[in-house]
């Protein structure tokens, strides 16, 4: 039986999407999101408006705030106050904490 012999290929494959699909599936943080938005979101911290946004520093960015989750390099990662979206490693926002 052929379908049979198809079935247990797949099955290896079916599992390993399973695990890595929800990585690649993340949507990036779109700055006009309301939550984006109400944090002063930027995908790129040299564009913050220092005079509306007191609290920036210079050098801040999302992967060196204590809630970025992504992996050192990567040019995004996950965040939690973004559930279920990846913020951009060069990106800031007003709930930025320095990493300690």
């Amino acid at each position: 039986m052929n379908s049979r012999r198809q079935f247990i290929r797949l099955v290896p494959l079916a599992g390993a999407g399973l695990l890595i699909g929800p990585a690649w599936s993340q949507a990036m943080v779109d700055e006009k999101d309301p939550t984006a938005t109400s944090l002063a979101y930027h995908a790129d911290a040299s564009k913050v408006d220092k005079a509306k946004q007191p609290k920036y520093v210079a050098g801040a960015a999302c992967a060196n705030c204590a809630l970025y989750q992504g992996k050192a390099g990567a040019a995004a990662g996950p965040c939690p106050i973004f559930a279920g979206k990846q913020v951009a490693a060069k990106g800031w926002c007003s709930a930025y904490v320095k990493k300690a």
